[in-house]
């Protein structure tokens, strides 16, 4: 049986502040954190709103490059966090270094490019985080090249954690922070669920989701426990 967790993300149409409201109203006890668009202040009020809140577990949190070493500690401390994902960027090496003594909890999630550097840093981390509607829109949907050995990447290495966001029929503008820099100017993958149906995708990969799966989606809790329920058939049936 796979775990699917809420996620609390931050990116741009996601109102953080009223997911953390939720969480008491739905009495939710474990969630997955994406603390991607915070910079070190907000971080800090997101930390202490937790806090009030009934939240026990927090298994998955996506990483950002400016993170330090304490907010590590403090989510394995404080809400047994096992598996950490991260982009590659110029900071990457800076953060690993810092962090070496969870090298083998993070894991590289797939994004736009997956060159000869990501499959070597995959050696020295804990594997991969499977992004999977970034895969099924540039790899299955579009082809990208950039993508051709990614397939035998997910065989070779662990999978730790994964990312679910929807997949719409026709390519809307992107409203991905980390997609906006690349040469591409639409996507399939979106982080806003319209209809449930934008996730039946997901039934093609059901071999390589992890114990944990994440739902990166900027819709409310709510809206999200319908989505759970809806994947719940699709994963574990």
């Amino acid at each position: 049986m796979k775990k699917i967790l809420l996620g609390l993300t931050t990116t741009p149409k996601s109102d953080w502040r009223e997911k953390v409201k939720e969480i008491n109203k739905f009495k939710i006890k474990e969630i997955a954190l994406f603390p991607t668009m915070l910079a070190m202040a907000e971080r800090k009020e997101l930390y202490k709103l937790l806090e009030k809140t009934c939240v026990k577990r927090i298994p998955h949190v996506h990483l950002r490059d400016d993170m330090e070493n304490w907010e590590l500690d403090y989510f394995s401390g404080k809400y047994k966090t096992k598996l950490f994902n991260i982009h590659l960027s110029q900071a990457f090496d800076k953060l690993v270094k810092q962090n070496k003594k969870y090298l083998k909890k993070i894991y590289i999630e797939n994004n736009l490019k997956i060159d000869d550097g990501y499959a070597k840093l995959l050696k020295d981390v804990g594997g991969i985080c499977f992004d999977v509607s970034h895969f099924h829109d540039l790899w299955a949907m579009r082809k990208i090249p950039a993508y051709n050995d990614f397939p035998r990447l997910l065989e070779e290495y662990p999978i730790g954690c994964c990312h679910l966001s929807a997949i719409r029929e026709q390519s809307t503008p992107c409203n991905s922070w980390d997609l906006k820099s690349s040469e591409l100017d639409e996507f399939f993958c979106y982080h806003w669920l319209d209809n449930l149906s934008q996730l039946d995708y997901v039934k093609n990969y059901i071999d390589f989701l992890p114990e944990y799966v994440s739902i990166e989606l900027e819709n409310s809790f709510e809206e999200q426990i319908e989505a759970r329920k809806y994947l719940e058939k699709i994963i574990n049936c």
